[in-house]
């Protein structure tokens, strides 16, 4: 679908998404390595947590209820909002469960692997959701101003995570994403992705076996 509004980095968060939970899934299927012993000293993990909140509760406080007010008086636009904002709710209960689990040294071995299921059939169900009827919804109803008003509260959010948040968005993306990601960032912001951000990020073990995850450096998770 063609878009009005510039939904690169709409796409590159939702690419980063379903990377992790693809992450994830390696994890837990892993043979001599406790899943739980991994994602306990996991930075990939706390990454994921940590971006995937900042996305939604950005759209949840200020990209849902300006469409609120924008689409009053139409009921079944609303209804998506509607699902969008219930879909949002039912992911963090999720990330606790998996927290849950990984810290049970009882019976969390017998429930990770489906609460990890569970999230991740949970989160690209909503992510399809939203690329099918939700986008199209958000472009055929904010002015370019108004998205962009979105985006800077979004960076707002990220704060100075952004030498976090820029390497971890764009680790394994296409080229031609890379190319546009970076292509509406300050030249500085660039540089430091270039030189410093994407240097440092490559050098965390993300998900490190428990014998590697006593080196790993705490940096890229604080």
């Amino acid at each position: 679908m063609d878009y009005t509004l510039n939904m690169t980095m709409m796409f590159a968060v939702h690419d980063a998404l379903r990377r992790e939970l693809e992450r994830l899934a390696r994890v837990a299927a892993r043979t001599g390595d406790d899943p739980r012993r991994v994602l306990r000293a996991a930075a990939g993990w706390e990454l994921f947590k940590r971006f995937l909140r900042v996305h939604h509760t950005t759209e949840d406080d200020v990209l849902w209820p300006e469409m609120r007010r924008l689409l009053a008086g139409r009921p079944d636009d609303l209804a998506l909002l509607d699902a969008m904002e219930e879909e949002h709710a039912a992911i963090d209960p999720l990330l606790a469960a998996v927290d849950a689990a990984v810290l049970d040294r009882d019976e969390g071995a017998g429930r990770l692997g489906d609460v990890l299921d569970a999230l991740a059939t949970t989160l690209r169900h909503h992510l399809r959701h939203e690329e099918a009827e939700g986008l199209a919804l958000i472009d055929a109803t904010l002015s370019a101003e108004q998205w962009a008003k979105f985006g800077r509260e979004h960076r707002a959010r990220i704060g100075d995570d952004a030498r976090h948040y820029l390497p971890w968005l764009l680790d394994e993306a296409s080229d031609e994403t890379v190319a546009k990601v970076l292509a509406g960032l300050p030249a500085e912001i660039r540089e430091a992705y270039r030189d410093v951000w994407r240097p440092a990020y490559t050098a965390i073990p993300l998900y490190p076996s428990p014998a590697a995850a006593s080196g790993a450096s705490p940096d890229a998770a604080a």
